[in-house]
């Protein structure tokens, strides 16, 4: 349970604590094996049904490079991006992802992450040439929570663009940022990331220390991977960073150009949480994608971990507009190492869009005021029924 004597009020309306506050009832195994040493989370394959549609998509509208094509797979990379890509997109009868895939420090560490899952009893496979193009020898799992993992070191180097001004869009992707995964679980979810070597940088919880969500990084900013409360294992979204807000602005002016603006479904926005300013697009599979920037540094050693309160108004959008309620329902499928999509299991806690946007949810842009602190038309983040 969460004591808040153990944390720190700030003046932004959150707490601060020097590590996580979140335990697991029913903890994934510690497995004596070392684990690998992540870097970054660095690319994702998606499985998507129509290739052409998907990729005017990632291409035309986003701006993505291609790397290599055929017609079974698209490789994409960002520009800031040197291996080989950062999104393969594969034709495939059911939309959904086939793997999350980390890079890792050395080929050692590929060793070390066949005798971490192995230990944990799961599936564990490994290719010398690559399951994709451009990447050498790679470990893939399906980790204890149900995720298609993969590991890799070896890789194709490819040009970086970032100088390539003359090929720059106005909403220019410059890199692949992280991943969130939807898992009914939220703290064994924790737990066994960060027996990876995951920490955790932000969290959501409520007064009984129930999670609804937490944020946990390997490179030095606010994620790589998040963990969200709700059905799952599932694929919440993937997110892809540009330089500047007003990139953002320019994605959003240009779907509007082109009669696309219902691929937007939350956004542009600032998030309370990572305090980063952020768009929710929806691939024409219905795949999530954010774009993301603005996050802030986390690499020291004794950063603080953040936790808000489930009921603060402004921790998904610091201006305190409301989420609709797909963004808490939709998710991706994911696959198991044979292709098969991996069955949903319930969430049993609290979901977050219950407590704070259903009929008996009540949020607070002011705590000490509660519900009160917000307009009629406001209170319950908008209640269901209450849209137009």
């Amino acid at each position: 349970m969460t004591n808040r004597d153990d944390m720190t009020l700030t003046s932004s309306g959150y707490y601060v604590s020097q590590e996580a506050p979140i335990h697991s009832d029913n903890p994934v195994s510690t497995p004596t094996a070392t684990p690998p040493d992540i870097l970054r989370c660095a690319y994702m394959e998606l499985v998507v049904t129509d290739l052409a549609a998907s990729r005017q998509f990632y291409v035309d509208v986003l701006g993505l490079y291609v790397t290599a094509e055929d017609d079974d797979a698209i490789y994409l990379r960002s520009t800031e991006e040197f291996i080989h890509h950062n999104l393969v997109l594969r034709k495939g009868p059911v939309a959904a992802v086939a793997a999350f895939s980390y890079r890792v420090r050395s080929a050692e560490d590929l060793d070390r992450a066949v005798e971490f899952y192995t230990e944990l009893g799961c599936d564990v496979r490994r290719n010398p040439e690559g399951f994709v193009m451009g990447i050498g020898d790679s470990v893939r799992v399906v980790d204890p929570l149900g995720f298609p993992y993969e590991f890799f070191f070896e890789t194709t180097h490819v040009e970086r663009l970032s100088w390539r001004y003359d090929l720059h869009t106005p909403g220019e992707l410059v890199r692949l940022d992280h991943f969130n995964q939807v898992t009914p679980d939220v703290p064994r979810a924790v737990r066994h990331y960060q027996d990876l070597g995951f920490r955790v940088t932000e969290d959501i919880q409520d007064d009984e220390g129930t999670v609804y969500a937490a944020w946990m990084r390997r490179k030095p900013t606010v994620h790589d991977t998040a963990a969200t409360g709700g059905d799952g294992p599932r694929m919440h979204h993937v997110a892809f960073a540009t330089h500047e807000k007003h990139n953002i602005l320019a994605i959003c002016d240009k779907l509007g150009a082109l009669r696309r603006s219902d691929a937007i479904e939350r956004g542009p926005g600032r998030h309370g949480v990572s305090n980063a300013f952020y768009l929710y697009l929806r691939d024409p599979d219905g795949h999530r994608v954010e774009i993301y920037t603005q996050d802030y540094y986390t690499g020291d050693p004794d950063n603080p971990v953040i936790t808000w309160d489930v009921h603060d108004n402004q921790r998904r959008d610091w201006w305190g507009n409301p989420v609709v309620p797909s963004w808490y329902t939709d998710a991706s499928l994911v696959l198991d190492l044979d292709g098969n999509p991996q069955p949903v299991i319930a969430r049993t806690d609290s979901s977050e869009m219950a407590v704070t946007i259903g009929a008996d949810g009540f949020s607070y842009t002011r705590r000490d005021e509660g519900e009160e602190s917000m307009p009629e038309y406001k209170q319950g983040e908008y209640k269901l029924g209450h849209q137009l």
